[in-house]
């Protein structure tokens, strides 16, 4: 087996050229319509034939009225069974031939016409052998023998070989196999690398020993491909172990300053810079938490998935924000309450999604929020908006990074870390939905969400 792509690749483009000329050189010669020699069996029955006539003819005087009936009676006589013949005199008549082959008779005549030599050639579905030196006293002539071709060869050959371009095609044709199996054994590892990238995009970070063979150059890419998971996948881990230790590190002095602010006001009393320095840790702490939630968010593999129903994951989300939507003096509609449809998904994940973008409303609206599903066939469509400030159309797309901030409305004044959207999207994204901002008919900011249904996933 040729380990070598460039190697395999040029050995079977010339061993197909080779291939294409040898059928359209060897072809042409295999034509059983060529004319060729006649076999010893068919060389003694001619000059048999041959020498009944002579002798017919020597026993029959010729007549200078009816000279040509003497001849027909000859050639009638011996012409064997299925079988006729034709004598071609000096000056080039032919006796005992139909109209309707004398083309091809003057054209074998053309070809053969030596009776020391007599060949035979095939026309169609009649044969023509010949010529064979008939005496007759002074006069010559020439004996050809017609009888039915032999069918050992198909029309459809004759076909071929009387049609250039049909030989072509099928010569072509009979290539096409050894082309297949290369254009098969080029896709092939190049088909299981797509596969392997694909997993790699949707977060799946597993290491492919099967791309490890085949030709040396997708064997070398094979490796190379899966030393990068290895690389990513150590710098995953390197990631979590380093936001897993900062937030350990930053924890301490940040429960530190808590304690030392409990005691100042224990001691002092309140004031507007310790409520101001107990809000700045409060936010670091938040800020901490949701770094690690969007950490283990992002590595897809942590997450444990199973089927459960939209009404029993959100129901208690709804519960909630409608409660503290009371409590803000605010309004929640929920025009279209979810129903039992069945998703497949990490509850927590899913639930947390919904929650901190239901929240987000809550921050920013002013009066108004209003939740909304819908189903189809294909998945479950979630409408979220408000009545606040809205979005530019300009910072939509990058209100999913981490820490963005818009310089409207939404800014750090009105309190979050900047990475609540950014883990909504994640989360989406890896249970194979997509997550958008629009405008909202409320006056505010949309956010829609779509995840597909469980028996669309199967």
């Amino acid at each position: 087996m040729i380990s070598s792509l460039t190697t395999r690749i040029f050995a079977i483009f010339w061993l197909t050229l080779a291939l294409v000329l040898m059928l359209v050189l060897l072809l042409p010669k295999l034509d059983s319509r060529q004319i060729t020699p006649l076999l010893d069996s068919e060389q003694r029955q001619g000059l048999m034939i041959e020498q009944h006539i002579e002798a017919e003819l020597r026993q029959d005087p010729p007549n200078d009225l009816m000279w040509w009936k003497r001849l027909f009676r000859a050639i009638d006589k011996w012409a064997p069974p299925g079988q006729r013949l034709l004598l071609v005199t000096s000056e080039g008549r032919v006796l005992g031939a139909q109209r309707s082959e004398m083309q091809i008779i003057r054209n074998f005549i053309g070809q053969s016409d030596n009776a020391d030599h007599p060949q035979k050639k095939k026309y169609g579905r009649i044969e023509i052998l010949g010529p064979f030196l008939v005496r007759d006293g002074e006069d010559n002539y020439q004996l050809y023998l017609i009888r039915p071709a032999s069918s050992s060869q198909l029309d459809f050959i004759n076909l071929l070989f009387d049609r250039p371009f049909l030989l072509l095609m099928v010569t072509m044709l009979i290539s096409a196999p050894l082309l297949l199996w290369l254009a098969w054994s080029l896709a092939k590892p190049a088909r299981k690398l797509k596969f392997a990238a694909d997993e790699v995009a949707s977060g799946n970070l597993r290491q492919h020993p099967e791309l490890e063979s085949g030709p040396q150059e997708f064997l070398a890419v094979g490796s190379s491909f899966n030393q990068m998971i290895s690389a990513l996948e150590h710098m995953m881990s390197a990631q979590q172990r380093l936001l897993s230790d900062i937030s350990h590190e930053l924890r301490t002095p940040l429960t530190r300053l808590q304690l030392a602010t409990a005691l100042m006001r224990r001691r002092f009393g309140e004031g507007k810079e310790l409520e101001r320095i107990e809000t700045e840790a409060q936010r670091l702490d938040g800020m901490i938490n949701d770094l690690l939630v969007l950490s283990r968010t992002q590595h897809k593999n942590a997450l444990i998935s199973e089927a459960i129903k939209a009404n029993h994951l959100w129901e208690e989300v709804l519960d909630n924000a409608s409660f503290e939507a009371e409590q803000m003096g605010k309004k929640l509609d929920v025009p279209y309450h979810p129903g039992p449809w069945l998703l497949y998904g990490n509850p927590n994940a899913l639930e947390s999604a919904l929650e901190n973008i239901v929240r987000n409303a809550l921050r920013y609206s002013h009066n108004h929020i209003s939740v909304s599903f819908s189903v189809d066939n294909q998945g479950i469509t979630i409408h979220v908006d408000d009545d606040g400030p809205g979005v530019s159309e300009e910072d939509r797309e990058q209100i999913f990074r981490p820490f963005y901030r818009t310089d409207e409305a939404r800014d750090r004044a009105s309190g979050g870390t900047g990475l609540g959207l950014a883990i909504v999207e994640t989360a989406i994204q890896q249970h194979d939905g997509w997550v958008k901002a629009d405008d909202s008919p409320l006056g505010g900011l949309r956010l829609t969400l779509w995840l597909p249904l469980y028996n669309k996933r199967i």
